[in-house]
């Protein structure tokens, strides 16, 4: 029996894909626990419409992603905190700091778990910082930060 599987199956394949498996495992235990679907005409056509519009939602989120990262490259962020003596920070310049202060001075909200920073900004000056947008698209965030 031919089958769409609405769920992952360790052995058969992934969620969507169309595979031969027995009529007994099929019947008995596939399509009772709501795992697959028998493959009629019109089920693969459901299949492949909602596989249509799934791509152009993930198109739309990348070119949202692209226009996102072309806005942040003429965004300077300004993040002012308190120093002491020899060019140091007291405390540290994290991802919440960056994200709450683009959010502040530019309207722009990005999750701080997006902005990829190696390790806290402990001194003063300008950064790049790298953000992951989506996937395969990353976006620059200017920082400067002042004391």
């Amino acid at each position: 029996m031919i089958v769409i599987l609405l769920k992952d199956v360790k052995g058969t394949g992934k969620t969507g894909d169309i595979v031969k498996v027995s009529d007994g495992y099929a019947r008995n235990m596939l399509i009772p626990r709501g795992i697959a679907q028998e493959a009629t005409q019109g089920n693969v056509r459901s299949l492949e419409k909602q596989k249509e519009i799934a791509a152009e939602k993930l198109e739309k989120e990348r070119a949202a992603a692209r226009e996102l990262a072309e806005k942040l490259k003429a965004v300077n962020v300004e993040i002012k905190t308190k120093g002491g003596e020899g060019g140091r920070l007291f405390g540290s310049v994290t991802t919440k700091d960056i994200a709450d202060a683009l959010k502040q001075q530019h309207q722009i909200n990005i999750d701080k778990k997006k902005i990829l920073l190696d390790s806290p900004i402990k001194t003063p000056g300008n950064f790049e910082v790298p953000a992951k947008l989506f996937t395969d698209v990353q976006g620059i965030i200017r920082v400067t930060v002042a004391v």
